[in-house]
């Protein structure tokens, strides 16, 4: 196992700056995933841990040891691609293998390091086929075979499970949890799916435009965004956001009035000063921490009900106006067009200033 620190590192193509000054610790052993929207440069950052991109400034270390300009054989690190790049005409023992033997492994050792590996991933029964003989699922476990056998100090996945169905998705996301558990080892994972970033990891890098918005544990980027960025981008459906603007601010608490949601202002807790009157802001809370009731503060009218089994997803028009997303945790008897009421957990309320960052 090792570790992974990165300081003040930037990416520039020619003028065009695509890592802005990353600074970054991940612990031994830990499940790392970087997400964020597309041209982010998650992938950008995983090839340079991989030494597939030179780093323009900063440096990075791996296990204590600066390797910012070693090639990517001397780093000690194995990279699983979004393709699997296996070659077809070779068996799955000999895929898996390949890189072992290029390297000059003698065969003794090549074979068992393969049957190792090959009994992790639940590959044994397959060796002797050839990969078009193989599940999608398969084949992804092939190439995290490949990248097992070389007993790297850090693995490197780049969106892996993109070319997968939904099944196969949640099949393999469960399969690369078990394999950290089993294996202990530092792990990097890059992907545009917050679903796969809360269920797969122990600590979530946030990134948008070349730069961290935001690092911590699922939970905790989840309850506690720094700013509307992360708190849109982290829980799906999305966070609902109201313009709002603060009418005063008491003993830690803003009252806030939302006139697209309706009439009745709102108590918010502030977590840091700043706050006054007459500020515009946005209003943020999650459909889950909105509840259905007859007695509601709020009116609104139904636009569409999703109906997901165990759930139900209302996306109303509030009597102001805003568009609202409310979670209801049975099948809803709503139909567009009808009339209704719902109210706010008072405490689960957050309040983001214009810049976007959390007041």
């Amino acid at each position: 196992m090792a570790g992974l620190t990165l300081r003040s590192v930037r990416k520039s193509f020619g003028e065009a700056e695509i890592i802005k000054s990353v600074d970054l610790d991940v612990d031994h052993g830990e499940f790392v995933v970087f997400v964020g929207p597309s041209g982010c440069g998650k992938s950008t950052l995983l090839r340079m841990l991989a030494g597939l991109e030179n780093v323009t400034t900063g440096s990075i270390a791996i296990d204590g040891r600066d390797v910012t300009g070693m090639l990517p054989l001397e780093r000690g690190v194995a990279m699983v691609f979004q393709s699997y790049a296996l070659y077809p005409h070779m068996s799955v023992e000999d895929n898996i293998g390949f890189g072992l033997k290029i390297a000059h492994v003698p065969k003794a050792e090549r074979q068992q390091r393969v049957l190792a590996a090959a009994k992790v991933l639940q590959l044994e029964p397959y060796l002797k086929r050839k990969p078009k003989a193989l599940s999608g699922g398969q084949r992804q476990r092939v190439a995290i075979g490949r990248a097992i056998v070389k007993s790297p100090k850090i693995f490197l996945f780049d969106e892996p499970l993109s070319n997968l169905d939904a099944e196969l998705r949640v099949q393999m996301r469960l399969e690369i949890a078990a394999l950290h558990q089993r294996l202990g080892a530092t792990m990097i994972y890059v992907t545009h799916d917050q679903v796969e970033a809360m269920t797969l990891a122990d600590k979530i890098v946030v990134l948008r435009a070349g730069r961290i918005e935001q690092v911590g544990r699922p939970i905790d980027l989840y309850e506690n965004p720094d700013n509307l960025f992360v708190a849109g981008f982290i829980g799906s459906p999305k966070m609902n956001f109201i313009p709002a603007s603060i009418s005063s601010v008491t003993d830690g608490k803003a009252t806030v009035s939302a006139p697209t949601l309706g009439s009745v202002s709102l108590n918010v807790p502030l977590r840091r000063d700043g706050a006054k009157p007459g500020d515009e802001v946005a209003l943020g809370f999650r459909p889950e921490h909105t509840e259905l009731s007859p007695d509601g503060s709020f009116a609104g009218t139904v636009q569409v009900v999703e109906q997901l089994g165990s759930v139900s997803y209302v996306y109303a028009s509030a009597e102001g106006g805003a568009p609202v997303t409310i979670e209801q945790r049975r099948l809803s008897g709503l139909r567009p067009g009808e009339a209704l009421r719902f109210s706010l957990e008072a405490d689960r309320l957050f309040l983001f200033d214009k810049a976007g960052e959390r007041l």
